[in-house]
């Protein structure tokens, strides 16, 4: 029935379902794996060789989480207990194939080149202090579909480590601190990269926006220059 209790339940934040799983709600425990399932893949993802193997990291992170409840004293967010099980449950299976060591290890010389955003546009926590000049909105849902694409394309060609970070902060709504206790970095460290990997997004999607004006002009009817020709 709609409005009913399982759709109150799907709305309620990580803490409320945590409590309603500590009870034995199975739903609640369903939810929360339909809520962090596909940022969890992707996590998993950037440390294992395939998606057959992040899956079963996947699957080891929530047998770890339903495993630790008992121990978690809600220190921290369930989000950020959740991925730091999840990404030590990843180093350890990369480490198994060779992939990963410490996520330090896994500094790209790539993530020190290309654009890079003033300091002074950052608020402490991470967040725009001055938000980018915004692009050209798309006009119709086709054209939103294709810039989301263009926007998974780009930050699947990030770093590794700029991929993590601003997957964890700016998908997934980590706080700078929160990212840095997941990925065991410092919390200007975890600026630096975020700052760098908004900046290469930002100049992916600004490629596409101009590539998309481009093509547009191209589909233009000729002008009168062309009359008399």
């Amino acid at each position: 029935m709609a409005g009913g209790p399982d759709t109150r339940l799907a709305a309620a934040d990580d803490a409320t379902l945590l409590a309603r799983l500590k009870a034995g709600d199975e739903v609640a425990f369903n939810l929360l794996v339909r809520r962090y399932r596909p940022t969890m893949l992707r996590v998993a993802r950037s440390y294992v060789s395939t998606d057959a193997v992040a899956e079963e990291v996947v699957q080891e992170a929530w047998l770890g989480f339903l495993k630790g409840l008992g121990a978690f004293e809600q220190r921290s967010s369930v989000k950020t207990w959740l991925f730091r099980i999840l990404v030590n449950r990843a180093m350890t299976r990369g480490q198994r194939e060779a992939r990963a060591i410490p996520f330090s290890s896994l500094a790209d010389p790539s993530e020190d080149d290309g654009p890079t955003v003033s300091a002074e546009r950052f608020a402490r926590d991470g967040a725009w202090a001055t938000p980018p000049r915004p692009f050209e909105l798309p006009e119709t849902r086709l054209e939103l579909l294709e810039l989301r694409g263009e926007l998974r394309d780009a930050l699947a060609g990030l770093p590794v480590r700029q991929r993590l970070v601003v997957t964890l902060h700016d998908v997934e709504g980590l706080t700078t601190e929160e990212v840095a206790e997941v990925l065991e970095l410092t919390a200007n460290n975890v600026r630096v990269l975020l700052h760098r990997g908004r900046a290469r997004l930002q100049a992916a999607l600004a490629g596409y926006v101009v590539g998309r004006s481009v093509a547009s002009h191209s589909n233009e009817a000729p002008g009168t220059e062309d009359q008399g020709a």
